[in-house]
């Protein structure tokens, strides 16, 4: 049970001021009856509450993916950058919603936002083990060296231990396909410079065995399947 505020607040992407004013206004109703008391306590998982006639699905957390584009930041805000969150429909803009992971400014392609800390912690920690795979243009061709360094877990130019990766090579001889199951800050372009390569341009396809939906535009995002949300868990891989 929670109080009727928060829980508008909560699922609306509303302010808590904000949910007050709509409960006072008689924009809520909790099973059928108007409701002015925005401290009544109400079991948002069993009981019926609509905002201006429109029922409220009630979700305890949010997973969300998303196609991000170019040319804004992973972050939950931001004072002078345009940020993920500010991409999501006002409905899942609520509190505690945050990117699971980042991706650099400049790069595109699968990202995961939710409010469950827990579920966002399993996808980032490297003891957990879920690669991240991404497809990385090169300005110039990477060789078996560099394959080998991946794969031995090189050490990036500021001295700096990666663990084990895989670069795969594709049909395109500047076009590298990358897993890495680590996160750290602009970890695939120092990967590849620490071989001798500059990223042109990068993209995420995949988290463990969840792919892009690539039916998204750029900016785009939907909330996960109950069975992408299984691969997420279990197919670490």
């Amino acid at each position: 049970m929670e109080r009727l505020d928060k829980i508008i607040a909560g699922q609306c992407g509303l302010t808590r001021s904000q949910a007050r004013s709509r409960i006072w206004a008689g924009a809520v109703a909790v099973d059928g009856v108007t409701e002015r008391a925005i401290d009544r306590k109400v079991d948002a998982s069993a009981q019926s509450i609509t905002l201006d006639r429109q029922p409220l699905c009630y979700r305890k957390y949010l997973y969300i993916m998303m196609n991000k584009p170019m040319g804004c930041v992973s972050a939950s805000r931001d004072r002078e950058e345009r940020t993920v969150i500010d991409l999501l429909p006002q409905e899942w803009k609520r509190s505690g919603v945050a990117p699971a992971g980042r991706l650099d400014k400049d790069t595109e392609g699968l990202l995961i936002l939710t409010d469950d800390g827990d579920f966002a912690h399993r996808l980032i920690s490297p003891r957990k083990g879920v690669y991240k795979t991404y497809i990385a243009r090169l300005d110039r061709p990477a060789d078996e060296a560099a394959v080998k360094a991946f794969a031995d877990g090189l050490v990036l130019v500021d001295g700096e231990k990666c663990l084990p990766a895989k670069l795969e090579f594709t049909q395109d001889p500047n076009t590298v396909r990358i897993r890495i199951c680590e996160g750290k800050y602009h970890q695939v372009k120092r990967m590849c410079a620490a071989v001798g390569c500059h990223v042109e341009a990068l993209r995420r396809v995949s988290i463990g065995s969840l792919k892009l939906d690539e039916s998204l535009a750029p900016g785009e995002s939907r909330l996960l399947t109950e069975e992408e949300m299984d691969k997420l868990l279990s197919g670490s891989r």
